[in-house]
């Protein structure tokens, strides 16, 4: 068991890197540069050394023209490349901005971890680099040295040409499919579950739904910078309290964003009635921070809610009187009951670890479905609320969640959404169908919360 917890820990940084790293355009166009530098280099020096031994099968099928169709080939090959690939950022950014104006800033995320936009534009400028890489090796027949002309490495760029041309021809394809609002809530709704397998696994700690209670002993240990928490090393946190002999309740979740020198956690002795000492709080306080991963952005590595705020943003920006879409406001809140309903089956709310004695050590805060559930509806059903269409989808939501969430505070949570929704509906004024109409929507809600998906004749 002891060599399973650092391969675990070591997993979750892996994670919070790969998530960090995913969300940016440059490191693979970065790594095909350097591949394709090198690789022109080695591959010439090899044509130098096989191009005169070669067979004729094979000759046949490799570049047999002169050094100054080679240079040609070369020219062209980079020449467009370069153009191709300032087109494709130029589509991107377009699409970056299209998404953001459109639907939600947040969902620009989505597309600078496209890895088919990181793979197209890597291959671009792999190509275009290994191009000039090759060219700056191909020379005429002089005097004092004999012409180059490097067979395989020039069949190598005309291949890696015809590979681009078909890489522009899926990706606009690609782009195409991906500017749609149902791939990218799509996109957010799967990343989104992705996040809550790795933030909820059933880890054996001890399950508890309401939040501790904080000794008046307890000292508080500050944030040292401004930002939003992006992600916390549990695992180095747990052994530095054990260590400690303290206990740790971390109040802010991964997404809550806080200032500097504001409360961040509480820490207190494990024994009843000592204290820290000044030392031991001081090194809890850098530890602390050090564990604490702060950013200028949320990120989906373990903050669950951030996939539902991207959805219920959609759903706002489609509300505004700028866009005025209720059909995607009514798609995004389809996603949101989906996504609801997948929480609903994990450990949701605080987080509580412990030591090898079964002690509590270390408290992480996390939201739980009552907030979630808030997060999903409570803005959506203030700018849809003189839209049918979207109280219906809202209270079509609460149906399903009841029926998939059992526990008492799920179900008191839904109870409570629905008097909202219905107080809501009942200052709008709807006609006598409409009213019917969200009357019936609401009742379903009712029934399933007593277990009824439809109403049973007595």
């Amino acid at each position: 068991m002891s060599e399973r917890k650092p391969a675990k820990a070591r997993r979750r940084r892996w994670i919070v890197l790969s998530v960090s790293l995913r969300a940016k355009l440059w490191p693979l166009p970065m790594l095909a540069v350097v591949v394709s530098v090198a690789a022109g280099v080695g591959l010439t020096r090899l044509d130098a050394h096989v191009d005169s031994g070669l067979p004729q099968g094979v000759t046949d099928y490799l570049f047999s023209g002169g050094a100054d169709a080679a240079r040609g080939v070369l020219s062209a090959i980079a020449g467009s490349l370069i153009t191709v690939t300032s087109l494709t950022f130029s589509l991107t950014v377009v699409t970056l901005q299209l998404a953001s104006s459109q639907f939600s800033p947040r969902l620009l995320r989505t597309f600078t971890s496209d890895r088919f936009v990181h793979a197209t534009l890597a291959l671009f400028l792999a190509t275009f680099v290994f191009a000039l890489t090759v060219l700056r090796t191909v020379r005429t027949e002089q005097t004092s040295s004999p012409a180059f002309v490097p067979q395989i490495s020039v069949t190598l760029a005309f291949i890696l040409a015809l590979a681009s041309v078909l890489g522009l021809v899926f990706f606009l394809a690609h782009l195409a499919q991906e500017i749609r609002i149902e791939t990218m809530l799509r996109n957010v709704h799967a990343e989104a579950r992705q996040t809550a397998g790795r933030a909820l696994e059933n880890t054996g700690e001890a399950s508890q739904s309401e939040a501790p209670l904080i000794p008046a002993d307890a000292q508080t240990l500050a944030a040292q910078s401004s930002g939003f928490l992006t992600s916390i090393d549990q695992d180095a946190l747990l052994q530095t309290v054990i260590e400690a002999g303290a206990v740790i309740f971390v109040h802010r979740a991964p997404g809550d964003r806080f200032v500097s020198d504001t409360p961040l956690a509480h820490a207190w002795p494990l024994a009843p009635h000592d204290r820290l000492t000044s030392a031991q709080f001081d090194d809890l306080a850098h530890r602390l921070n050090a564990a604490v991963h702060i950013g200028y952005e949320r990120t989906p590595a373990q903050d669950i809610s951030y996939g539902l705020r991207q959805i219920t943003d959609v759903a706002n920006k489609a509300l505004s009187p700028g866009i005025n879409d209720p059909t995607t406001a009514v798609h995004a809140i389809g996603h949101s009951s989906a996504l609801l309903c997948d929480l609903a089956q994990l450990k949701l709310g605080d987080r509580f670890l412990t030591d090898d004695e079964g002690r509590t050590r270390l408290i992480l805060h996390r939201p739980n479905l009552p907030e979630l559930l808030e997060l999903a509806v409570a803005q959506p059903r203030r700018y849809g609320a003189a839209d049918p269409a979207v109280l219906t989808a809202i209270l079509d939501l609460l149906r399903e969640l009841a029926w998939r969430a059992r526990s008492p505070v799920a179900q008191q949570a839904i109870a409570h959404q629905l008097m909202r929704v219905r107080g809501t509906a009942a200052e709008q004024g709807f006609d006598t169908s409409e009213q019917q109409a969200l009357d019936r929507s609401a009742t379903a809600v009712q029934n399933a919360l007593h277990g009824r998906w439809f109403e049973q004749a007595s």
